[in-house]
């Protein structure tokens, strides 16, 4: 079901029969401190989404892989950072081709943080333009209570935390230097911050969290959550429709018009 494997003959029946959903994942190449692969974001969302596309039967467009992380500063080397304004583009482009193609509900999964807001704004861009398109942006660490409070169980502003190793520890151990994991761990210092700080002012490592308490089976558990959350999610959007039946672009409504 992945969109790059099929030919143009065949997108629009598969589109048919899946309610016209398809599911883009956006990660992000950046650093993820000394033990942790620079592409963490984006092979969860691309393991994440194959495994939800698979259990949906929903169309898989290819990941995303790079995406707003320049937060992450140049102190450390691995990331490759888009602009917000860049991103905001490259998701509102897709999504008026991937319309054109017959995509009437589209799926936006994010697997990083600082996505979220670009994301957001190409979401806004693209309900305008098209009326007959459906987007939703759904962040992978928040899919349900049991999913966000796993990730924020040993920081407010985590990255490279518990969470994320056990993930990687479970469905990507290539990525994991198991030697660095247990010196990695730096407190989150955002608490009573009123700013928004770089990385670079908030972090020794790259890491904010406590990734030497990671272990496979939280890995394993966390992973099949977000799965089973995601899944339970993309069902709901197959069958959904707009709660009024209102245009657009319809005309305006006058005063005396309301009963």
């Amino acid at each position: 079901m992945r969109w790059e494997h099929l030919t143009w003959t065949e997108i629009p029946d598969v589109l048919a029969k899946c309610d016209h959903v398809a599911i883009l994942p956006v990660g992000a190449t950046e650093q993820h401190g000394p033990h942790l692969g620079c592409g963490m974001d984006t092979e969860l969302a691309d393991q994440l989404c194959a495994r939800v596309a698979e259990a949906t039967g929903a169309l898989l467009l290819p990941t995303l892989p790079f995406g707003c992380s320049i937060g992450h500063s140049r102190r450390w080397p691995g990331t490759i950072a888009l602009q917000p304004k860049t991103l905001i583009d490259v998701v509102k482009d897709i999504g008026d081709w991937v319309h054109a193609s017959g995509v009437k509900r589209l799926i936006i999964v994010n697997s990083h943080v600082s996505n979220a807001a670009p994301l957001r704004c190409a979401l806004e861009m693209l309900r305008a333009e098209h009326d007959d398109l459906m987007v939703a942006v759904l962040n992978s660490a928040q899919l349900s209570e049991r999913v966000k409070e796993r990730h924020f169980a040993d920081a407010e502003d985590w990255h490279a935390n518990a969470a994320e190793t056990a993930l990687m520890m479970a469905i990507a151990p290539a990525l994991i230097r198991e030697e660095k994991i247990r010196t990695a761990d730096d407190p989150d210092r955002t608490e009573g911050c009123v700013f928004a700080h770089p990385v670079n002012r908030t972090s020794l490592n790259g890491v904010t969290g406590m990734p030497s308490t990671a272990r496979v089976a939280d890995g394993q558990e966390l992973f099949a959550w977000m799965v089973e959350d995601l899944s339970a999610l993309i069902r709901c959007a197959q069958h959904e429709k707009p709660p009024l039946p209102f245009g657009y672009h319809d005309e305006a409504i006058v005063y005396k018009d309301i009963p």
